[in-house]
């Protein structure tokens, strides 16, 4: 009895030790569970570390040996409060450095270092010697590290260089001055899991899985590295215990093809998210060289027509922008639970789905979007990249490593590498767009969200409108549907501006400031908690009552910093009654209940003649003579002496060609008519904000709000009666409020 007693004593210690030990190594989860193995090693925790702002640590040897000035806690970035430094300086070089011992049954193994994520460029030193260098803020990456293996107590170094002001590297929402506006703290260094891996003299290093719904069969490619004669590659595929699908194959270097062929077909829908276990087995006659466990889900996303569909059904996908930041953590979540906590918050707000926003979001994330049945959208961070060529390699290099992690889930239904991007951004844009469809022909993909795009029949297309009146909001959107809504030439268009027949979406709306303390939102924020109810019910509403419509995604899950139009506070308390928030989201789609309208050849574009040109008609643009002092009544007439006006070209904005930053600007410009003969005239006008336009001194347009891009209006019968053949005059007064300021227009005729 005294045995047995001693027995489980021992055993409880051990639990205990393991436990506690567990415990006090941050992050101690695997950090792949789609790619995962036993033998495993995790090196979170306490590293030494060193900021090298002047660049010297390679002078001073700083590769192996030498002790760094200070101490972090890995994985979380110098920057924030969990990493034990606070640095939100600008830190351009930085060094990190840990000892380790190999434990025993790792030994003998091919060892596999693995980053989850450094930002930016990253050298690795290995007892002094360099196993690698990567570069790129998101994509994992792993070195064999076997060969510079010692016995006992083994050292690993890492120089990162991070420089978000060059230019040269994509920094998504991170700050290149301080915290401002929708910019947010800087992310340096290492800011996921670091950990060791034993894998056999072969080992299975990638794998692609593709369901086929219709024929009941899961499609495997199976990457191996290390080639040894002989080998095979099993695949189990198990569900609820029992194998439900198997197949084996002779093992080649790569491009191992394997067809499981399912007993049962579980789908993997929102909210009802079947997950099969898949085993992946490397043997060499009876001898298991390699294992990885992963999983997959049976679904299908597909465009038909202007819908886009999950397993052949209208999903209407009730997304939420998610920054993916924490307050103490900044990119890096505190713990497994504060991911899992982030999709139940989404949820319990009505979204069935996220828009992860300008940061690629960590596999662990990924997981419990696909076991939660959660919606995901795949992003990158495309902001602070100038479009350099310098930088073309690094970021296309970045987000192939990116697909070839991510493509296996399937929370994620469609990609989106670019945000807002700039018309500079067009080359570059365009092989992102088809490069990230032939290494994924299994998702609709966004050549971009929102602003400039460069194909022209893309397969989505989208648009962001911060519109914060839930009556104009609706009626713009129902309008852009109408088959009789002027359709003007393509070059208009970048910013999603024209209904080209494929699924739409508005894919940032809302923004909803509230409880600001001096803290930033866009629009006025409500007076009341009440006329903010009503303005969220009214802005969801016009987009579900929109069959056009395949989805919306609302900005945004929680505040982060200054940025305080979240539905959740930072710390994700809540803000508001999420019963109400819940029911606003939840209203009945008419895109699932009635689906798209019919779309029609009406819209294609004739021929238009340029009357005034905008910033887009680089031939046609004219100057005009501004102020942004109050002009006399007569200041849209003609003859009216604005000789001591200013001059400058459109647009006219905080960034454009003409600087205007004051809250009202006036513009004048004379421009020829050759003949007043004409069936239709368009204005296009990129307007922020209100803004009205006078011909010859009668007003022929007013707009109040702002848009995204340029909006076409059919000017056909307040034009006729105005214009003259000669010469004419064009007036425009332009009011600003708050946030972006810009006035930019085209008069055409046809």
């Amino acid at each position: 009895m005294k045995k047995i007693i001693v027995i489980v004593f021992l055993i409880v210690a051990l639990f205990t030790a393991i436990n506690q030990a567990s415990a006090a190594i941050p992050r101690p989860e695997h950090p792949r569970p789609d790619m995962q193995r036993d033998n495993w090693l995790n090196l979170n925790g306490q590293w030494q570390f060193e900021i090298d702002n002047e660049n010297t640590g390679l002078s001073r040897h700083l590769i192996t040996g030498v002790d760094l000035a200070d101490e972090i806690t890995v994985p979380f970035c110098p920057e924030s409060k969990l990493s034990g430094i606070g640095n939100t300086d600008f830190m351009k070089y930085v060094w990190y450095r840990r000892h380790f011992v190999v434990p025993a049954d790792m030994q003998g193994k091919r060892i596999l270092l693995h980053f989850g994520g450094v930002d930016y460029q990253a050298w690795v030193y290995v007892n002094g010697s360099k196993v690698g260098e990567h570069r790129g803020s998101n994509a994992a990456f792993n070195f064999d590290i076997t060969s510079e293996l010692l016995s006992g107590e083994n050292e690993i170094v890492v120089r990162v260089f991070d420089d978000t002001r060059s230019g040269l590297q994509p920094t998504g929402k991170q700050t290149h001055d301080v915290s401002n506006g929708p910019v947010y703290t800087r992310t340096t260094g290492i800011w996921q899991t670091v950990w060791l891996e034993a894998v056999g003299d072969s080992y299975i290093s990638l794998v692609n899985i593709v369901p086929d719904i219709e024929k009941n069969r899961t499609l495997l490619d199976v990457t191996v590295d290390g080639y040894i004669p002989g080998l095979k590659v099993k695949a189990d595929a198990i569900f609820d215990g029992k194998v439900v699908g198997s197949e084996t194959v002779p093992a080649t270097w790569r491009d191992n093809k394997l067809v499981l062929n399912l007993k049962e077909l579980h789908l993997w829908e929102v909210g009802n998210p079947n997950l099969y276990d898949l085993n992946l087995t490397l043997l060499k006659g009876s001898k298991t060289i390699d294992q990885v466990k992963s999983y997959f889900g049976m679904r299908s996303v597909k465009i038909e027509g202007r819908a886009v569909t999950i397993n052949g059904k209208r999903v209407f996908q009730r997304l939420i922008l998610d920054q993916g930041f924490y307050p103490d953590g900044l990119w890096t979540a505190p713990t497994e639970q504060d991911l899992i906590n982030d999709i139940e918050l989404s949820m319990e707000a009505g979204y069935n789905g996220a828009r992860l926003h300008q940061k690629v979001f960590e596999p662990r994330f990924l997981y419990w979007a696909d076991k939660l049945g959660y919606l995901c959208w795949g992003e990158y961070t495309s902001w602070g990249f100038n479009h350099s060529s310098k930088g073309y390699a690094a970021y296309v290099d970045e987000w192939v490593e990116i697909i070839q992690r991510d493509r296996n889930h399937p929370a994620i239904i469609g990609w989106c590498p670019y945000n807002e991007s700039p018309p500079e951004a067009g080359e570059l844009q365009k092989t992102i767009y088809y490069l990230t469809k032939a290494l994924d022909p299994t998702r609709p993909v966004y050549e971009t969200s929102g602003w400039s795009h460069t194909v022209a029949q893309a397969e989505l297309r989208d648009n962001h409108d911060y519109n914060q009146d839930p009556a104009s909001f609706k009626r713009r959107w129902i309008n852009f549907f109408d088959a009789n809504r002027v359709s003007v030439p393509a070059r208009y268009n970048a910013g999603g501006g024209e209904d080209i027949g494929v699924p739409f979406m508005i894919s940032e709306f809302g923004g909803i400031g509230w409880s600001l303390n001096a803290g930033w939102g866009y629009g006025s924020a409500p007076q009341s908690i009440e006329e903010f109810y009503t303005r969220y019910e009214g802005l969801c509403k016009a987009l579900l009552d929109n069959r056009d419509m395949y989805g919306f995604c609302y900005t945004q899950l929680t505040d982060v910093e200054q940025e305080q139009n979240g539905l959740y506070y930072y710390d994700r308390s809540e803000k508001f009654d999420m019963n109400r928030i819940f029911k606003a989201t939840q209203q009945p789609s008419a895109f699932e209940k009635l689906g798209p309208s019919v779309s029609t050849d009406d819209k294609k574009s004739r021929d238009w003649n340029i009357l005034i040109g905008s910033s887009i008609d680089l031939q046609d643009a004219k100057p005009f003579s501004y102020t942004t002092q109050t002009p006399s009544d007569n200041w849209s007439l003609i003859g009216f002496d604005d000789s001591s006006w200013k001059t400058g070209m459109a647009p006219f904005a905080q960034d454009g060609r003409t600087k205007w930053t004051s809250s009202d600007i006036w513009l004048r410009q004379e421009f020829q008519c050759s003949s007043t003969d004409f069936e239709k005239a368009a204005l296009v006008i990129f307007y922020d904000e209100d803004t009205q336009i006078f011909v010859n001194g009668k007003e022929i347009f007013t707009v109040t709000g702002y848009s995204n891009w340029f909006d076409a209006f059919d000017i056909t019968e307040a034009l006729k009666p105005v214009l003259k053949t000669g010469t004419n005059t064009i007036a425009i007064h332009t009011h600003q409020t708050g946030g972006g300021q810009r006035i930019d227009v085209a008069i055409i005729t046809q």
